[in-house]
């Protein structure tokens, strides 16, 4: 099993930028579907940003699209979130998550909750207005 931890988490103000990063462990990422979600106090876990295992497609909530970006090092065995334009509803705690996809498979990415069996403990991400 993949392990997932999350670090880039801070406080920034609105319109400010952060990058999240999600190191795996105990597999190479090059098999793992990634994808990104978060938690808002009293909330759901909402989906926010996939990508598949090159790296060639990704997917995007429409509450993020044009602000952030998903990424991923394969090497480096890291996915990154980019957060651009910050604001304060974009306040969560955002979490990396995993889910092995072999090569045969027509699914590029996931975007549903269910659909990752590997998952991080999650990155404070905080935006004052």
């Amino acid at each position: 099993q993949v392990q997932l931890v999350e670090s880039g988490g801070g406080l920034v103000q609105a319109g400010g930028s952060l990058r999240l990063s999600c190191a795996a462990s105990g597999r190479t990422l090059n098999n793992y579907v990634m994808g990104w979600f978060r938690q808002a106090p009293g909330k759901e876990r909402a989906f926010v940003a996939a990508i598949s295992r090159s790296g060639s497609s990704t997917s995007y909530s429409d509450f993020v699209k044009g602000r952030f970006t998903i990424s991923r090092d394969n090497a480096k065995n890291t996915a990154y979130l980019h957060l651009n334009s910050l604001k304060s509803e974009d306040t969560a705690v955002y979490h990396c998550a995993a889910r092995v996809s072999p090569i045969s498979s027509k699914i590029n990415y996931y975007t549903s909750v269910k659909d990752y069996d590997a998952w991080g403990q999650g990155t404070q991400v905080t935006v004052s207005s």
